[in-house]
């Protein structure tokens, strides 16, 4: 028995993504991997059917336990409270209950400075992070508050060191960290435990981008300190079901830096 089996997990961006060594490729599936190894129900998102579908069959063929697909797409010309709404409509009638809110999934135009940065680059990053966000964790609110549940929300090293050409991911970052910090003062009186991580995971995007632009690729990506990047499953999947056992609520209201296998860095 694993040590989420009977609770309920909502994970954004979630759909399958795989390494060309078969390792978990994304973030998002990384941590799905992680909770499904210790027996959590998924409820999964994002805008790809087919990598939800893909995971779905996965994750349930390999660790038995069920998962729910919902496509979800938060955006500037969306019914953003709908779609949302429709989610945990969905997860609370499959499974009674949610226990974990993991808000991973994130949209951003990278690469694009201020100057030439456009209000669609922005809302998209805005709308996809900052927006989802606060609309997921406002619509589970009182299901979290039933379970005394933890929210996990994802920030990054691009809003807290300025990295260059991410003016919206990182201002949508920054916005998901200064959310969460207040959210954890307001439901701490509640049970809910809510904290941010900020990782550095080798991802499918980027074994992809380094093949096609290796130049590129050795200018812009730099290497963590540890001297490897951080594994989506082993190490940030992991930490997120760290997140969400009970003995890990002294941490309410932290964020948490990953670099490449360094571990947790109040």
């Amino acid at each position: 028995m694993g040590h989420l089996t009977g609770k309920t997990a909502i994970i954004t961006g979630a759909g399958r993504a795989v390494l060309s060594d078969g390792r978990c490729g994304s973030i998002g599936y990384g941590i799905a991997t992680a909770y499904a190894k210790e027996g959590a129900n998924l409820v999964i998102t994002g805008r790809n059917v087919k990598k939800l579908e893909d995971a779905k069959e996965e994750l349930e063929r390999l660790y038995g336990v069920k998962v729910l697909c919902v496509q979800a797409d938060v955006n500037a010309g969306a019914d953003n409270e709908t779609v949302v709404n429709n989610v945990i409509k969905q997860a609370v009638d499959t499974f009674g209950r949610i226990d974990v809110l993991i808000n991973n999934a994130q949209a951003s135009a990278s690469g694009v400075p201020i100057a030439t940065h456009t209000t669609e680059n922005f809302d998209l990053a805005m709308y996809s992070g900052l927006y989802a966000t606060f609309y997921y964790m406002k619509a589970c609110y009182p299901y979290l508050k039933e379970t005394q549940g933890s929210v996990i929300n994802f920030a990054s090293g691009a809003g807290l060191f300025g990295n260059f050409g991410q003016c919206s991911y990182a201002a949508a970052k920054e916005g998901i960290r200064g959310l969460s910090r207040v959210a954890a003062t307001e439901w701490a009186r509640d049970g809910i435990n809510v904290n941010v991580v900020c990782p550095l995971a080798w991802t499918a995007q980027l074994e992809q981008f380094e093949k096609a632009y290796p130049e590129a690729f050795k200018a812009n990506v730099h290497m963590p300190p540890a001297g490897h990047f951080g594994d989506a499953e082993l190490e940030i999947g992991r930490v997120c079901v760290q997140l969400a056992h009970p003995d890990f609520k002294y941490m309410n209201g932290e964020t948490l830096t990953l670099e490449g296998g360094m571990g947790l860095r109040p």
